[in-house]
């Protein structure tokens, strides 16, 4: 079985729902995950994804601000809301989906993005990105199987995790180190995140490390290709129970460029489960 999982911060779900089904009639992935999807739960516009064969939804969307969406054509065998930092702040869900024998786990994350002071004394959203991530740490490691081939294993996470760890994560390493999302203390709070379930970085496992990789474009530039200066910012862990699964990548770089676009832009992952 093949098993396309795609994430996609789409800066409002009905502001933008014109581009979520075009990009959905064009890779046609089993799963997307959406984040800030800044709608309500109850005007979240559930029809334009049943119409397109995404019956199965678990959404938690607040107004204006946050929210997280999972529509899929997989079944869902269980599903899970969280509330982090002792917030309701529509960050994290979780699904089960129904592949048959063991379900895949699905964390849909939207981490806090922690405003422009990287000082958590003298800024309070900086200090929220930083125990976000601490909690996500411990929470995923409470939950490390005793071996990757134990049922309950296989754990996929996606979502706006608001880093960009690697030095080719960024258009500059040196100049973007005291900037919020590529500072020393994101980068190692997102390996102690990698290593609490010795998660896998599916993008990176098909673009070396040296070479540029983004999914983040600031609306501030005005053409964005030819500055180029991009963040990556979105993320498709998986976990070791699905190495041997990983068979591609997608990052749709051209959906910057779509009428009304998202700074960000899908990234798809496909596992042969």
């Amino acid at each position: 079985m093949t098993l396309t999982i795609a994430t996609w911060n789409i800066n409002s779900v009905r502001l933008r729902i014109d581009n979520v089904r075009r990009y959905l009639k064009l890779r046609r992935p089993d799963v997307l995950c959406l984040q800030e999807t800044k709608c309500p739960d109850e005007h979240f516009p559930h029809m334009a994804f049943e119409r397109l064969g995404y019956k199965h939804r678990l959404v938690q969307g607040m107004k204006s601000y946050n929210g997280v969406a999972i529509v899929s054509k997989v079944p869902f065998t269980a599903t899970d809301i969280h509330h982090r930092c002792g917030k309701e702040d529509c960050r994290h869900i979780e699904v089960a989906l129904d592949v048959g024998g063991d379900p895949i786990l699905l964390d849909n994350l939207y981490i806090p993005a922690g405003g422009d002071l990287p000082d958590p004394d003298r800024n309070e959203k900086f200090a929220h990105k930083l125990d976000f991530y601490r909690e996500m740490a411990h929470w995923f490691a409470d939950r490390k199987p005793a071996s990757v081939d134990a049922k309950g294993s296989r754990r996929i996470a996606v979502g706006d995790l608001n880093v960009a760890p690697l030095e080719h994560d960024v258009w500059s390493h040196k100049q973007l180190l005291t900037v919020v999302s590529h500072t020393p203390v994101e980068v190692e709070l997102f390996g102690g995140l990698m290593a609490s379930l010795d998660w896998i970085d599916v993008p990176r496992r098909f673009v070396p490390t040296d070479r540029k990789l983004y999914s983040w474009w600031s609306y501030r530039n005005t053409d964005w290709r030819a500055s180029n200066r991009g963040r990556r910012l979105d993320h498709i862990l998986a976990s070791p129970g699905l190495a041997g699964a990983i068979s591609s990548h997608r990052i749709e770089v051209n959906a910057r460029d779509w009428e009304k676009a998202s700074d960000h832009v899908p990234v798809l992952a496909t596992f042969e489960i």
